[in-house]
């Protein structure tokens, strides 16, 4: 099908002559867009428009029957202008070369001659744009001695003013060979690419003899660990510089296995007449016209990238996965097609990776700039959809893309009205107020005279202070190119500070039906001489695009002694936690009325509700489990954490049927317990009994429970995970770990925690060693898993994967396979 993109998107194919018989591998623009160039199984089309201009078959040279070359079809194609490189199904690659004066294509009969033994895995052209071509440089040292790339070969009016052509092959050995293209001649050379290690090095030793070449690919190979290595090949390969003043080249290969390897090139200023080998030791090169030819200043470095993207590669499958692109929405970088498509963005000479996970896999993707879709781009899903796009108005130079909404005021909770699907928002600004109503409790209510500090009342009675004024906000998110707005707000009493607010279902007795409220809870903030009092307010939220005042209307607000901490809905009914009770209301449509109550020791900072069982966080004394009984109307304890644990936040995690209590510390460290009333020294289920403890190294101040999405291995749909926010503006993670998988990971760590070179010499194993600052404390068991460090693992070459995981009694695969699913289960966002 051939679609013409107009001011409106036409089929094209009966009046075109374009190729329509069989399956298009890929298609292009030639000759400064002026010709188009469409490759399919056995031949080439070049057409001006909807016409074609010249056609060429595709014939295997010096094919030998035998081999079956002559039955070799295009498998994969790369395109610069004015270069088409195909690659055969028999392991060879053919070059096509344009005429911009005829616009005429030729096939350039110095191509590399296909090798039987060692036959072409990938190969792809990398275009190095520019009059100073980046790459140029690193083949002498001149540029190192004075200071710039000044006078380097440039001819007036030749091609290289433009930039370098060059051919990036890579073998099925793992070999890796960068050409000069069209001369072909070899300019840098990797072997075992496939091994991923972390520098790339020029290899290329003239005068080393063949056997001696053996021994070096095979002086650290043993056993099955070497034939794992062996079956590893490269099934994608591609090179690319994007425009900047620093710019320089990535390189990416993709594995057979589904592993990506991303590398990024740097100068290296090396010795002179000297070579590095691949085992470190240093060769003399004894010719040294070759070594100046050669790209001996040429490094690569490896860039982690997520193991979100793996996926394992089909039989059959030939499909192009890297797409580049220069500007989608004013970003650039490449798109990875397939089974998990993601975004690579490149801002500021780093990689951003964005999963995009809304649309399942997608099969072809290419950008699509015109008068309807501005730098844009159209792909092709799996399930048959064509969609054109246009990238959101985000800020993806971070780990998530961002959207800043301006407030002008500061934020301090949120809480989502999922059926509206609205945020109340709790915002404090800045106010000016006079000092008699910043300092209150100067005035002696009590013998209704002035205290001491009359004479600086009376003084500076005309001052005003600024003081922070809060109000509730309820916003709604963004639609298609538009900004989010604030549809209500409701607004406080003067030293009224807005402390929680949450989405409550509550019951209402009188006519047995629930209702979705907005429940605020609130502290007047009056100085140490007044006794602390709170409010909670509960309104109702209705959408009215007409006017923004019925937006929100205030169903019922009362006052109470202390500060209104936290509030839950409990079965339709309203726990309030203020200063150190917590009470159970009853809603009858016009008043609360409490019912059942709990006395904590301190002052409650947080509760969590799942079904019928409560946990809330003492600021002094801990976690606290509770059980509601509705037919006594009971809040009775369960059991308690008996340590001195000052509480920052609670939440449950829930992994199927096993429930487990976490709680945060102003020691930055995260413990989880559970609740075992048959075990002995939980003292007949009085004391909740540690799980495991961990340091952040940040303090959490937030727990967001979520839902892991399914994975391939994981049977269990009732499992969650827990988002952790911090002071620090840091975000994490806590997930649930099947045991087989935990004990696993957890002696692939420790084994990491020797492997891995850590910065600075530092201990990972003790930074995250629970932190008592002094206190008594039992150490508590080790069951957590530390991702930061398990995620070097992918780092590693390849032969040391090998090893590390038969060390400890399993296999690569396995491996990558628990940690992919982990990073799938927990792409929440």
């Amino acid at each position: 099908m051939v679609l013409e993109t107009a001011d409106t998107l036409g089929e094209v194919t009966e009046s075109v002559d374009y190729f329509v018989d069989g399956c298009t591998i890929s298609a292009g623009n030639l000759f400064g867009r002026r010709r188009v160039v469409q490759v399919y199984a056995r031949g080439v089309r070049i057409l001006d428009g909807g016409y074609m201009t010249q056609e060429l078959c595709i014939e295997v040279p010096n094919a030998d029957a035998s081999s079956g070359s002559d039955n070799a079809v295009v498998s994969t194609v790369s395109i610069v202008d004015p270069y088409v490189l195909l690659k055969m199904t028999d392991g060879s690659i053919q070059l096509i070369v344009g005429d911009p004066a005829t616009c005429t294509v030729a096939i350039n009969s110095a191509t590399i001659s296909p090798s039987f033994a060692d036959p072409i895995a990938a190969c792809s052209l990398y275009h190095d744009k520019g009059p100073d071509p980046w790459l140029r440089k690193t083949s002498t040292d001149a540029w190192l001695s004075t200071g710039a790339a000044d006078d380097l070969e440039v001819t007036d009016g030749s091609p290289q003013d433009q930039g370098d052509i060059y051919c990036v092959i890579c073998r099925e050995s793992g070999r890796l060979d960068l050409f000069e293209v069209p001369s072909f001649r070899c300019v840098f050379s990797i072997d075992k690419f496939t091994s991923g290690k972390n520098i790339l090095v020029d290899t290329y030793l003239p005068d080393l003899p063949s056997d001696a070449q053996r021994t070096v690919k095979e002086e650290t190979s043993e056993g099955d660990k070497q034939e794992s290595g062996q079956n590893m090949k490269v099934i994608e390969i591609a090179m690319q510089k994007w425009s900047g003043q620093y710019g320089r080249p990535f390189l990416f290969g993709i594995l057979s296995d589904g592993t990506i390897l991303c590398y990024h090139a740097y100068f290296y200023e090396g010795q002179d007449n000297m070579v590095k080998m691949e085992g470190g030791s240093m060769v003399e090169n004894a010719v040294n016209s070759i070594s100046t030819s050669r790209l001996r200043n040429l490094r690569f470095t490896r860039v982690f990238l997520d193991s979100l993207t793996r996926e394992e590669a089909e039989a059959g499958a030939s499909g192009q996965r890297i797409v580049n692109f220069s500007n989608i929405g004013g970003y650039q970088g490449a798109f990875l097609a397939g089974t998990r498509p993601a975004w690579l963005m490149v801002c500021r000479e780093r990689l951003r990776l964005h999963p995009q996970l809304c649309d399942g896999p997608i099969v072809a993707f290419t950008p699509l700039h015109n008068i309807n879709c501005n730098h844009g781009f159209i792909y092709y899903t799996a399930q048959g959809f064509l969609k054109i796009c246009q990238l959101p108005s985000l800020n993806y130079d971070n780990d998530w893309p961002v959207k800043k909404i301006p407030l002008r005021g500061t934020p301090h909770q949120i809480t989502y009205f999922a059926e509206k699907n609205l945020y109340a928002l709790i915002v404090s600004f800045p106010v000016s107020r006079p000092v008699s109503q910043v300092l209150p409790s100067l005035v002696d209510q009590d013998n209704n005279h002035l205290t001491e500090g009359d004479n600086i009342i009376s003084e500076d009675a005309h001052k005003s202070y600024a003081v922070d004024e809060f109000e509730v906000r309820i916003l709604e998110p963004a639609k298609s190119g538009s900004q989010w707005e604030a549809r209500a707000s409701v607004p406080l009493q003067t030293s009224e500070n807005a402390i929680s607010v949450r989405i409550v279902t509550l019951l209402n007795t009188s006519t047995k039906e629930n209702e979705t409220l907005l429940a605020i809870g609130t502290a007047y903030v009056q100085g140490e001489d007044v006794a602390a009092r709170g409010r909670i307010i509960l309104a109702s939220i209705k959408q009215d695009s007409n006017n923004s005042d019925n937006w929100v209307n205030e169903v019922y607000s009362k006052e109470l002694k202390g500060a209104i901490s936290s509030l839950a809905s409990l079965q339709g009914h309203l726990l309030i936690a203020a200063g150190s009770k917590i009470i159970l209301h009853q809603w009858n449509g016009e008043e609360l009325n409490g019912f059942a109550f709990y006395d904590a020791p301190h002052y409650v900072v947080s509760l969590n509700i799942v079904k019928k069982f409560i946990l809330f966080g003492d600021i002094h004394k801990s976690i606290y489990f509770l059980n509601w009984k509705e037919e006594g109307a009971q809040l009775s304890l369960l059991a308690k954490d008996f340590g001195s644990l000052n509480c920052y936040a609670t939440e449950f995690l829930i992994d199927g049927t096993t429930l487990s209590l976490v709680v945060s510390d102003d020691q930055k460290n995260i413990q989880i317990f559970y609740y075992a009333p048959k075990s002995m020294e939980s003292w007949k289920g009085q004391k909740l009994l540690p799980r495991a403890e961990f340091h952040v190294g940040a303090h959490v101040s937030k727990f967001l429970r979520l839902q892991m999405l399914p994975t391939s291995l994981s049977d269990r749909t009732n499992r969650y995970a827990l988002l952790c926010g911090t002071l620090d503006g840091s975000i994490g993670c806590v997930a649930p770990l099947d045991e087989l998988t935990f004990r696993r990971l957890q002696t692939l760590q420790r084994k990491l925690v020797d492997v891995v070179p850590h910065v600075a010499g530092l201990n990972p194993r003790a930074f995250r060693r629970f932190r008592s600052n002094g206190n008594a404390h039992r150490p508590g068991p080790d069951n957590i898993v530390d991702c930061e460090l398990l995620r070097y693992y992918e780092m590693l070459p390849l032969d040391d994967q090998l090893e590390i995981a038969h060390q400890i009694g399993t296999t690569r695969s396995q491996i990558l396979i628990n940690l992919n699913d982990l990073n799938v289960g927990t792409s929440f966002l």
